[in-house]
């Protein structure tokens, strides 16, 4: 757990934009709202994997209060059944709802963003715009940006970006064209710049 902790902690002062260095990872950065609710996930997550008797019993029922006042003071419900990775990013509050399911490292959503049960899957460093929804039996793949107000309702594959409701209109991410451009000559250099912009997109 306390190696999941420190990932999400680092991870958020670098989402957030703080400096490096121990005040801003021990101190400013937990006391932010979205941390908080991810840290009282990672806690409650423990407890259901504890085995000692009546000790689990007791930080079930402390885990279950603290979780209830941290959703209403933060508007963020994640299920402690969730599978989630390190560097979890609760970017801002309010609206926020992720349900049991599978996500990988380096997860940032905003606020409105819903990851609906059923969702197979979610992979390593996605982003998750305001407003963002995955619903049904969709998995998401790795470094994928999701558009803010985009609904998924189908599996996306890895390095895309995906806009709409239904989210169906797709770029190719800022790694995959770099990878490709420096394989290709120059006019899919020059591809690999627009496709650099367009991923962009759901920053602004």
């Amino acid at each position: 757990m306390f190696d999941n902790v420190r990932a999400d902690l680092e991870n958020a002062r670098r989402v957030n934009g703080l400096p490096p260095g121990r005040v801003s990872l021990w101190l400013k950065t937990p006391l932010q709202l979205g941390t908080i609710a991810v840290l009282t996930f990672r806690l409650s997550a423990w407890v259901r994997r504890c085995h000692v008797p009546v000790l689990r019993q007791l930080l079930l029922v402390v885990t279950t209060i603290l979780r209830r006042l941290i959703e209403m003071l933060t508007g963020v419900q994640i299920s402690p059944r969730a599978d989630i990775g390190p560097g979890l990013v609760v970017h801002t509050t309010h609206g926020v709802f992720i349900a049991e399911t599978r996500i990988g490292r380096n997860c940032v959503v905003q606020h409105g963003v819903a990851i609906t049960h059923g969702v197979r899957s979610v992979g390593d460093d996605v982003y998750f715009g305001p407003g963002a929804k995955v619903i049904g039996r969709a998995a998401v793949g790795s470094n994928v940006r999701v558009v803010a107000n985009s609904v998924v309702m189908t599996d996306v594959a890895d390095n895309l970006t995906v806009v709409g409701v239904p989210a169906r209109i797709r770029w190719r991410n800022r790694s995959a064209a770099a990878r490709s451009a420096a394989a290709a000559p120059a006019p899919a250099r020059r591809e690999g710049k627009a496709a650099d912009l367009l991923s962009m997109l759901p920053l602004l």
